[in-house]
């Protein structure tokens, strides 16, 4: 599942880096960025899993799209992770990489609950998004593979093969998934996954003018 932007442009491109349960993070970086109705924000994935509020993180970012409704939220690996968990596919994967604070920030009196919208709303999560001049997806693309031939295995999941080769995709390939100290311009990539969620920093960047926020500040 992809999504591609047909209607008209918006005033500013916002990607936004992998936020791990960072409420607190993503609500200072949003603040800086102040976005507007115009704009258009792409998350790039993984909203949940390893920090401390990732169903507060989902509500804020469901609360989010009825504020801006362009806004577009990309699947990550962990949110494929936490579907497999709840599909019973593979449990383990998803409580080793960070799912027990997922499932600790949903408990009720003991009990975890998940709501029926949230588990929805990550279901329906698109692996792309493709505009005019960009590709967003969560951590890249194989080399010498056409866009329509993408697999989600890769584009969830994808390190060296993609990040070693700077290769032209034919557009601007905007990334997370393999965290960096400092947000990685190349001439055909920019990779925003500053490690928020450890003890770095969330970054926002606007990806036609390549310049960024951050919060908090990086020391």
């Amino acid at each position: 599942m992809t999504e591609t932007q047909n209607n008209g442009q918006p005033s500013r491109l916002i990607a936004i880096g992998d936020i791990h349960g960072c409420l607190k993070e993503l609500i200072g970086l949003l603040h800086r960025i102040d976005p507007k109705p115009d704009d258009q924000l792409v998350f790039l994935g993984d909203y949940i899993d390893r920090g401390p509020e990732s169903s507060g993180v989902v509500e804020y970012l469901l609360d989010l799209k009825r504020d801006f409704p362009r806004t577009i939220y990309l699947m990550g690996n962990h949110e494929r992770m936490f579907l497999d968990f709840l599909d019973d596919i593979d449990r383990l994967t998803f409580m080793i990489n960070g799912g027990t604070m997922t499932l600790k920030s949903y408990q009720e009196e003991e009990k975890v609950r998940i709501p029926q919208h949230h588990i929805d709303f990550i279901r329906n999560l698109p692996l792309l998004h493709e505009t005019e001049d960009h590709i967003f997806v969560h951590a890249g693309l194989k080399v010498d593979v056409e866009l329509a031939q993408q697999q989600e295995q890769d584009m969830l999941w994808i390190r060296e093969d993609f990040l070693n080769r700077d290769i032209d995709f034919g557009k601007v390939v905007v990334h997370g998934h393999s965290p960096v100290d400092k947000p990685t311009l190349t001439p055909h990539r920019i990779a925003i996954d500053t490690g928020a969620v450890y003890g770095r920093y969330l970054t926002g960047c606007d990806v036609e003018k390549r310049t960024f926020w951050h919060y908090p500040d990086p020391e």
